[in-house]
């Protein structure tokens, strides 16, 4: 992502909300880095397409510039799918992984 001016040094964990709207296992929406959307374009794209506060937009926009990927929102796949679209379409590069089995 392209240098963001409220950057700051220390990042903090940010719990993402799991949606329990149906009985199937949660899946993650993942965001990858990249080198064309603005910070801004990303947290704006995270509170209207996922909902997330400003702040907690902006810390997993951080995240993903720093670790080169974040789960954004855990839900079943029936909410994951139309809300990975809304980001793709966006310009943002988003996957659904399924959840992990032991």
């Amino acid at each position: 992502m392209k240098p963001y001016d409220g950057l700051t040094e220390e990042l903090e964990e940010v719990l993402v909300e799991e949606e329990v709207t149906d009985t199937g296992d949660p899946s993650f929406l993942v965001v990858f880095n990249d080198d064309h959307n603005s910070f801004d374009w990303v947290i704006k794209s995270f509170v209207d397409v996922l909902e997330h506060s400003s702040e907690q937009a902006e810390q997993l926009s951080l995240m993903i510039h720093f670790k080169g990927k974040a789960v954004v929102k855990t839900a079943p796949m029936s909410i994951l799918k139309p809300r990975k679209d809304a980001l793709t379409e966006r310009g943002l590069s988003a996957v659904i992984e399924g959840a992990q089995k032991n």
